[in-house]
């Protein structure tokens, strides 16, 4: 039996709008949980909205309304972005809900009867927009090192003895040399815990916009402790057996940007530990995005709207390029040119034009239905045992979260399979030897079946229709049933159509 999967984006913070970093990382934890369920894993999706905090405070102030009415309305704009990009995560937690005020309640009580969380007073820089404490040596400029504006900050607060766990995080990286994703990311993490850990300031008493600390009204938890927590809130926290907890939890993968890294791989781990529980077993931070080589920024007005990319271009070319273009795991610059260069290359002229031609010609050659095979040639093996092997390729690479190499493979079965069309010439075989052009369609068919399953984590919509016009219209596609059932001789076949159109040069917006 196969173990479950739980796989979760950072739940995204609600002062603006969505934007194509959102998109990004949610898409990517999406090809994830698709392909973990074409795997026959029973699998938990999750992401959701960051609602608490004295940044969203604020910025409900200058909006002129209450906090609540404020995140209600920018959680809703994260929310579509679900039917927008054809999500199918599980959940969408918002950590305003009761459960999660619940959860993150009991973290802190758990913590505090562990010996963890102390009473004191905190006196320090602390940047607004990142919600987060910076020591004096960590300053650039008078700046925070992401360029956030800081400001000193003294008030009542509780603390976490984040400097007790600087040798149980240090032999559980050890331990665990799998738990940080990519490699430099871990790297990088392991110095910051072995440069020393300061305790945590974890409750701000000067606003009220958070959850409250239990038995203390006056202080609300600071963003991140309650923030971290809705990944085991969605599981049932804290009834530890509950069933979702049990089951999902020893197997759960975080996905987040690497600009949140060391809350995630030093924090969370330390808070769960403290609390008796054990750490994630594994996250994965991803790059940033620029925007023609400039940072993104509201100020710069170069941010990317991600409903105006799917309007434009259609959410499955949208969703192949952000896959495809970078490296999962490092920076990537985002370009109209390069994405209209992968829609046009990639996918109108490689697959989509593979699919046209070879169902084309069999509707016209073929009476409209899967043709009967012959005998195959050494040819046909190599091209039929290339498409059946390349899931133990996608499945290595999966499990790294090389998603950037999982499409590449699958791009290497159509470039194979373009050549064999080119030197088969079933359009000659007709004349000469029908019967082996019969056997060279039946093949090309087999290939466009396997690549509808392999692009269905990727492109879920354009292989769904590739499937029917494969006569295939099973919604519940599994690997197993790849492997279990090819294409049945004399089945009628409908209509071809085209998978991708062309992006034309003198298109208009």
């Amino acid at each position: 039996m196969k173990p479950p999967f739980y796989i979760t984006t950072p739940i995204y913070y609600v002062n603006d709008v969505p934007h194509i970093g959102h998109a990004y990382t949610t898409i990517a934890s999406d090809m994830m949980a698709r392909f973990a369920r074409m795997e026959g894993r029973e699998v938990m999706f999750l992401t959701g909205t960051d609602e608490h905090g004295q940044k969203i405070q604020k910025v409900a102030q200058t909006a002129g309304i209450e906090p609540q009415a404020f995140v209600d309305q920018v959680s809703e704009r994260f929310w579509q972005l679900t039917p927008l990009f054809n999500l199918s995560n599980d959940q969408f937690i918002r950590t305003t809900e009761e459960r999660h005020i619940r959860s993150a309640q009991a973290l802190w009580v758990h913590m505090t009867e562990r010996g963890f969380i102390y009473k004191g007073g905190y006196a320090g820089w602390y940047a607004v927009r990142d919600e987060a404490f910076y020591a004096e040596s960590e300053l650039v400029n008078g700046k925070a090192p992401t360029g956030a504006d800081v400001e000193w900050v003294e008030e009542p607060s509780y603390f976490f003895k984040l400097s007790a766990f600087q040798e149980p995080l240090l032999a559980f990286y050890r331990d665990n040399p799998n738990f940080i994703g990519p490699e430099a990311r871990r790297n990088e993490v392991i110095r910051f815990v072995e440069g020393g850990l300061n305790d945590l300031s974890i409750s701000r008493s000067s606003f009220k916009w958070g959850v409250p600390v239990p038995d203390e009204p006056e202080h609300v938890m600071y963003v991140w402790v309650d923030a971290l927590a809705n990944y085991i809130t969605a599981l049932g926290y804290p009834d530890e057996k509950a069933a979702n907890f049990k089951k999902f939890w020893p197997e759960s993968l975080h996905i987040i940007g690497k600009d949140i890294l060391r809350f995630h791989a030093v924090y969370w781990p330390a808070f769960l530990m403290a609390a008796g529980l054990t750490p994630p077993k594994r996250l994965y931070a991803h790059g940033w995005w620029t925007n023609e080589g400039q940072k993104i920024s509201k100020s710069l007005g170069n941010t990317i709207d991600p409903v105006e990319l799917v309007e434009n271009y259609g959410v499955d070319q949208v969703r192949y390029f952000l896959l495809r273009e970078v490296p999962f795991g490092q920076d990537g610059d985002f370009s109209r040119s390069a994405l209209e260069q992968r829609i046009n290359s990639d996918l109108a002229n490689d697959f989509g034009n593979l699919a046209q031609r070879v169902l084309s010609f069999v509707y016209k050659n073929a009476e409209a239905k899967v043709p009967t095979p012959s005998s195959f040639s050494e040819q046909d093996e190599v091209l039929l045992k290339a498409a059946q092997e390349l899931l133990s390729r996608l499945r290595e690479n999966f499990e790294k979260q090389a998603l950037h190499r999982m499409i590449e493979a699958i791009w290497e079965l159509v470039g194979a399979a373009n050549r064999y069309v080119d030197a088969e010439q079933p359009w000659s075989l007709k004349k000469t030897d029908p019967e082996r052009m019969a056997t060279v369609l039946y093949v090309l068919m087999e290939v466009l079946r396997h690549l509808a399953f392999y692009i269905a984590p990727i492109m879920p919509q354009t292989s769904e229709k590739l499937l029917a016009l494969l006569g295939i219209t099973d919604k519940h596609m599994t690997f197993e049933k790849l492997n279990q059932k090819k294409l049945e001789s004399g089945m009628d076949l409908p209509q071809p159509q085209g998978l991708f159109p062309r992006i034309e040069k003198d298109r208009k917006e």
